[in-house]
């Protein structure tokens, strides 16, 4: 037998009034979780043949939610939602544009690392001075902009590194007896 089979479903459709329609999704906002698929399992069910796609369609009920509440309700399981765990999304999602408009504010300042030990970008803007060159530059609002410990975040992650470039170093001055000891030297070679 299948599972559509095995439960008890009334051959006839039942009328959905706007009387009706209006408790029934007042109810359903007002539970959560599996309480709330379970509620829309049991009226799907009560609905007869076609009960998912009417309530669909009249009561505006999302189908994969009825399907997952009506295999609680015939397993007597209960599925715990995880929201917390899908984390919060990066900023680059609500600012498109972000990482371009970084990547072109720092580049034409950025200079690579002197002694090629790195692949490393140094650049002399710290964070704050982006923020407000994006804010200046690229037409952003102080509210819709990230905070600027997230755009040092961003800096480090496209590979620059804001400090000041440290600059070859002259050799020293030499006192002139050491100058005079090595031409001496040179000079009986």
């Amino acid at each position: 037998m299948d599972d559509h089979q095995k439960t008890k479903r009334p051959k006839t459709f039942a009328k959905i009034t706007p009387e009706l329609k209006a408790i029934l999704n007042e109810t359903r906002k007002k539970l959560k979780g599996s309480d709330r698929r379970r509620f829309m399992a049991q009226i799907v069910l009560a609905l007869g043949l076609g009960g998912q796609s009417r309530a669909q369609r009249e009561l505006g009920w999302n189908r994969n939610v009825i399907i997952k509440g009506i295999k609680e309700l015939k397993n007597d399981i209960r599925c715990v939602d995880y929201f917390s765990g899908r984390g919060r999304k990066p900023a680059e999602h609500h600012l498109p544009h972000l990482l371009e408009d970084i990547k072109a504010i720092v580049e034409p300042v950025s200079q690579v690392d002197p002694t090629f030990r790195t692949d490393q970008n140094y650049c002399p803007l710290t964070a704050g001075e982006v923020r407000l060159r994006l804010i200046e530059d690229k037409n952003y609002t102080d509210e819709k902009l990230p905070e600027e410990r997230t755009i040092r975040t961003k800096l480090n992650e496209l590979g620059f590194k804001p400090q000041k470039v440290a600059k070859s170093k002259p050799l020293k001055k030499m006192n002139l007896q050491m100058i005079s000891l090595i031409m001496s030297t040179l000079s009986m070679r």
